[in-house]
């Protein structure tokens, strides 16, 4: 997890940002160093205690291939409406595990797994986070008012929100 008692303070705000947004851009580098993103579905039921974020796959899909090489991947989360941006760097890998897979089983993902969790394919992808960032901005009308009154006077661009960059391992 998170190192110091600000990162961890900065590690729960990310989370609650990411369980927000639940579905994020998953980056990974394939054999010819073409990057490829794709959207998942974060599985917020499985909570972010040990800075790790899991995800259902087919365990024959190009990611899991592309990960099998260049195993570093990133996640990307917005939400627009909120002002809410992060951004998490971390590792991959693949984990055959039934009984995890029968833990974070939902229902719902039947959708996307029709044979549910005895499907042969299905996998996890268990992403052990090492670094992230994160931009949360008022999104009212007035703070954008005020942001854009006060660089034309002051020459400066506004600093409205909250960053944070945070070290995992």
């Amino acid at each position: 997890m998170a190192r110091s008692a600000d990162d961890r303070e900065a590690a729960e705000k990310l989370w609650g940002m990411i369980k927000g947004v639940r579905i994020c851009m998953m980056t990974t580098l394939d054999e010819n160093g073409i990057l490829h993103s794709r959207p998942m579905a974060t599985l917020p039921h499985a909570g972010f205690d040990d800075g790790t974020l899991w995800f259902f796959t087919r365990a024959d899909s190009p990611k899991v291939h592309e990960l099998k090489t260049h195993w570093r991947l990133n996640l990307s989360y917005a939400d627009p409406d909120k002002q809410d941006y992060v951004s998490v760097s971390g590792v991959a890998e693949t984990v055959r595990d039934r009984d995890k897979i029968r833990f974070l089983w939902r229902d719902i993902l039947s959708t996307w797994f029709p044979q549910g969790v005895d499907d042969p394919d299905l996998a996890l992808l268990k992403v052990s986070v090492d670094q992230a960032e994160y931009w949360d901005s008022p999104s009212s009308a007035m703070v954008y008012a005020y942001g854009y009154v006060k660089a034309k006077i002051t020459g400066e661009p506004p600093k409205p929100g909250d960053h944070a960059k945070i070290a995992f391992q």
